[in-house]
């Protein structure tokens, strides 16, 4: 995966939910970039901001804006608005060749290190110690995407969304049994659900990254946030970690046992057939994105509006040393300053961070579209929340990403594109027990650091 490129699959975790409608929203608009009025449509010409089309998140990101220049006429920031395509080509050129915009929007992660080891971000640790309230108004697990060799190089913005174990509270009163709490129960649930006709997990396992929600947890759950911290940073043979070969152990351990519908490996999460599976009853459970609320709200019939639909955080493993609050997923998008900006225009930047990206505007309409902001202001503007269902989703959304003391990047935003596109390959390979967990750990290992 290059850095901020999003595929076909990728993208549609990290869209933004709508309640309303579709849960992967396809980004609009045309082919090339839209630029605002004043604005130069490139690097050059005063402070600039480069970002993804398609609504809702592109009506709010131009709102704040037209805020931040309404307030200072003498500081415009001009705006460049490309598809996602565009954006992704252009963005890692004009970056690559020292002429990035000012402020460059992305996900943080394995995109951000990429730029930090190129020196073409700035280091913001002091920005945050000078504004240390704007950064205690932020979600403290969400700064951990934004930071490379202990220091702070982004500002997390926008939305939160963590993965999900979601399930079909009818299938439960089928076979008379309670939601998991620990892994021990997912086996134990495995054979009675299997037992009545009713598969214990949907999975679209042709889709790779799908997968691999169920690795980033039960790594977490058995060896504690350290584990994948280790791999981050690069070091030598962290995949082999006991802890690692003992997750990889009990993900084929609930394969082999059934856990999955038959044929998970030729479904697809792009067409939203794993939602359907679990919406029209075919399996009791589904682990996912936040972002499937939206769809399977708007597709599944009465399963959201029934009160069928339950979901909680991924239980603990037993004897596991991870802190079962913890969560993975996009702890939110982020925005840096180009260290080959102007001095002038880095302190306009830094001005829209600190007064533009998180205000009480932006956190309501974020809130408004049906996502959670990064901002711990959110829980304030959930009282506007009409509709029951949505106010308690959005509730158990919030206290998710704030009460994790870790929020686990996704992998193949975390890592290199190198060990990215390896890992994939290697856990299509795991689900389909063609390789052990050995094998997985050797040819991960062998593209640490790559």
């Amino acid at each position: 995966m290059d850095p901020i490129r999003p595929t076909s699959n990728v993208l549609a975790r990290r869209t933004f939910l709508s309640l309303a409608a579709v849960s992967a929203l396809a980004a609009c608009g045309t082919s090339g970039p839209k630029t605002t009025p004043g604005s130069t449509g490139g690097a050059g010409g005063g402070s600039t901001y480069w970002f993804l089309t398609g609504q809702p998140q592109q009506g709010i990101r131009e709102a704040q804006v037209k805020r931040f220049n309404d307030a200072n006429s003498g500081t415009q920031l001009k705006t460049t608005e490309f598809q996602n395509d565009a954006f992704k080509q252009k963005i890692k050129t004009a970056i690559g060749a020292g002429q990035g915009p000012t402020l460059i929007w992305g996900w943080g992660g394995g995109g951000l290190k990429s730029y930090v080891d190129a020196d073409q971000v700035e280091d913001l640790t002091g920005f945050f110690g000078q504004n240390a309230a704007l950064k205690d108004s932020i979600f403290p697990s969400a700064f951990g995407a934004a930071t490379v060799g202990g220091k702070i190089y982004a500002m997390p913005v926008e939305t939160t969304t963590p993965i999900v174990l979601f399930y079909d509270k009818r299938a439960f009163e089928k076979i008379g049994a309670q939601p998991p709490q620990s892994w021990g129960d997912i086996m134990d649930l495995v054979p009675k659900f299997n037992g009545a006709g009713i598969a214990p997990f949907s999975l679209g396992g042709q889709s790779r990254w799908t997968n691999m929600m169920w690795l980033e947890f039960l790594f977490d759950r058995i060896g504690g946030s350290a584990v994948f911290q280790s791999i981050f940073e690069g070091t030598a043979g962290s995949w082999s970690d006991p802890s690692s070969l003992k997750a990889l152990d009990e993900m084929q351990k609930l394969i082999k046992a059934g856990g999955f519908i038959k044929g998970f490996s030729s479904i697809t999460a792009d067409s939203n057939a794993d939602q359907a599976l679990l919406f029209t009853g075919k399996a009791a459970m589904m682990l996912h994105g936040a972002w499937t609320y939206g769809n399977m709200k708007s597709s599944g019939g009465d399963f959201v509006t029934g009160d069928h639909l339950g979901y909680l955080n991924f239980p603990a493993v037993d004897g596991g040393k991870g802190d079962p609050t913890d969560t993975v997923g996009n702890p939110g998008q982020y925005l840096s300053i180009s260290s080959k900006a102007s001095a002038a225009d880095k302190e306009t930047a830094k001005k829209f961070l600190a007064n533009n990206t998180l205000d009480d505007a932006s956190v309501e309409a974020w809130v408004k579209s049906g996502n959670i902001a990064v901002a711990k202001s959110s829980k304030d503007k959930l009282a506007g929340i009409t509709d029951k269902n949505d106010a308690a989703w959005l509730k158990f959304v919030y206290d998710t990403s704030a009460n994790a003391k870790n929020f686990a990047q996704s992998w193949d935003q975390a890592l290199s594109p190198t060990q990215a596109e390896t890992l994939l390959d290697n856990i299509a390979k795991l689900f389909q027990l063609s390789i052990s967990p050995q094998q997985f750990a050797d040819s991960m290992n062998a593209v640490i650091g790559k």
